[in-house]
């Protein structure tokens, strides 16, 4: 905030890590240096939990917070957007209303969105509209495909919360049919340790259709429902009541997966999960497990349905990721699932199918980095073709997902630093390394330092070892070799200038392979 460029920041971090605390204190950093602050929320309710949030910390300062909501009457909504444009508000805490045309500040200096992924392209453009040289923090657990590929090809800044709080546990994951005696089950287990229930049903039209049915099953339970076409008044009433105990079970619409903090409801069941989004899942099940019990989430989907594609993926990732900082991954998976989007327009998702996303990727941060004067290292592929056995081993990594992920670790080492990061990574993880493992990050090693050389490909003979050199970019001094070497080397010029070295004995081929290319 202190640079001269308005920032434009993402702030990843998981459900319940603490991203309000930080936009907390963003918010107050920019009353004291007397500029206006919008926060941009997606939900009425989460407005008003923020908005008791910011005026709890600050009620010791002269700072003066507003929410601005559809709970507000039209005469208060008139009075707030006055005292905006006269800069006699502080903090307006609110929903889209703060994006409307007749919505004016006086010095806005610090603009935080809240749920990021939950606001289209449409509003964001808005937003940006509201003042350009403003700083801007957005905030989510699951940013959305373009964002994320945004910040991760240096578009954006990104700031990630890797953390849990203390004592915090992962919410154990269910994903399965819908099954009667199992929701029941779940329901009397979280009432019978005193706790409380979400449930997530998304039809507004039979929501209380699904209560009676609760009842039936649990009668002992004391159910209560709520949905984004109540008015005010009767939110906030069941809201309350859930807070105070009164109501144990909560059936609700999608309206409970912004921001919803209530520690002891620690059971969540989701019916016809296949319907929502990855990050939305995630959002909802982020809803339980914010104090230390233990916490459960069941994610249905109708018995014997036919799910697509897209949505098993979904489903297989919530189950997946269930350990803390998962929303970053989540995310990710999303990206791959969906497509990263168009940078330029409104697009938020697609797929660049012609040349894929790393390779996408590559070519954007080339071109970035020629713009900004960066000269471009070209890639070259180097081919090593010897006789040893490098791979990794079913009897040292059986999981064939974690053994592509650690193929593909070693494949994008830059240097020798990142190496031995990996290697000490693998120990870590699965153990001592064996030979043929060992045999691969050497081969890692020698690449690193072929490209040093200028050498394209290092292929084996029987008892001889052949360096080929890439002709633009050959300086070595062959007479330097031989005098090290004698007759063990033969120089061969030509199209592309290669070195035969013959090897001492062929027991340690690598060993003698990274020696010569010292020298």
């Amino acid at each position: 905030m202190e640079k001269e460029k308005p920032m434009d920041r993402l702030l990843c971090g998981d459900v319940g890590y603490g991203k309000t605390e930080v936009a907390i204190r963003g918010a107050f950093k920019a009353c004291m240096d007397q500029k206006q602050v919008a926060y941009l929320v997606p939900t009425t309710i989460l407005a008003n939990q923020q908005y008791e949030a910011f005026k709890d910390r600050m009620k010791k300062y002269p700072i003066k917070i507003e929410v601005l909501n559809r709970f507000k009457t039209k005469k208060e909504q008139e009075e707030i957007v006055k005292k905006l444009k006269l800069g006699e508000i502080d903090i307006i805490i609110g929903t889209h209303r703060i994006l409307s045309k007749d919505i004016e500040f006086k010095n806005l200096g610090f603009l935080i969105i809240d749920e990021e992924h939950r606001f289209g392209v449409k509003d964001k453009e808005k937003i940006k509209k509201l003042k350009t040289n403003v700083d801007v923090l957005s905030m989510t657990a699951t940013p959305i495909p373009r964002t994320l590929h945004m910040s991760i090809v240096g578009i954006r800044d990104m700031s990630c919360l890797y953390e849990p709080p203390q004592n915090r546990r992962p919410v154990q994951t269910y994903v399965l049919e819908y099954d009667n005696e199992v929701i029941k089950e779940a329901i009397i287990k979280e009432l019978e340790r005193g706790g409380q229930v979400f449930y997530l049903y998304n039809k507004t039209e039979t929501i209380e259709r699904k209560v009676n049915q609760i009842l039936e099953l649990v009668p002992e339970a004391k159910v209560g429902f709520a949905h984004g076409k109540m008015s005010g008044k009767e939110l906030e009433d069941i809201m309350i009541d859930f807070v105070n105990k009164e109501i144990n079970v909560l059936v609700c619409t999608t309206i409970l997966e912004s921001g919803i903090d209530i520690p002891n409801a620690n059971t969540i069941i989701v019916e016809d999960a296949d319907r929502l989004g990855l990050a939305q899942l995630y959002q909802i099940r982020g809803r339980v497990g914010r104090s230390d019990k233990q916490a459960y989430a069941y994610i249905t989907y109708k018995r014997d349905k036919l799910i697509n594609e897209v949505a098993e993926k979904r489903l297989k990732a919530i189950k997946e990721f269930t350990e803390f900082g998962s929303g970053f991954k989540i995310a990710m998976r999303d990206l791959e699932i969906r497509g990263a989007g168009s940078l330029i327009g409104e697009m938020q998702h697609g797929h660049m199918e012609q040349v894929g996303y790393d390779t996408y990727c590559k070519l954007l941060d080339e071109v970035v980095k020629e713009m900004k004067g960066i000269e471009v290292e070209e890639d070259i592929d180097i081919t090593i073709d010897i006789n040893v056995s490098s791979y990794i081993p079913d009897s040292y990594i059986e999981n064939g997902s974690q053994k592509i992920e650690v193929y593909q670790n070693i494949a994008l080492c830059r240097n020798e630093e990142d190496i031995k990061n990996i290697q000490e990574d693998i120990t870590d993880r699965f153990g001592k390394i064996p030979k043929e493992v060992y045999n691969l990050l050497e081969i890692a090693k020698i690449k690193e330092k072929c490209k040093q050389n200028g050498i394209i490909k290092i292929s084996q003979k029987g008892n001889n070892i052949i360096f080929v050199f890439n002709p633009e970019s050959f300086t070595i001094d062959i007479d330097k070799l031989i005098n090290v070497y004698k007759n063990r080397i033969k120089f061969s010029p030509g199209k592309e200038p290669y070195i035969t070295y013959k090897l001492n004995t062929a027991q340690n081929v690598l060993k003698e392979i990274t020696e010569f290319l010292k020298i």
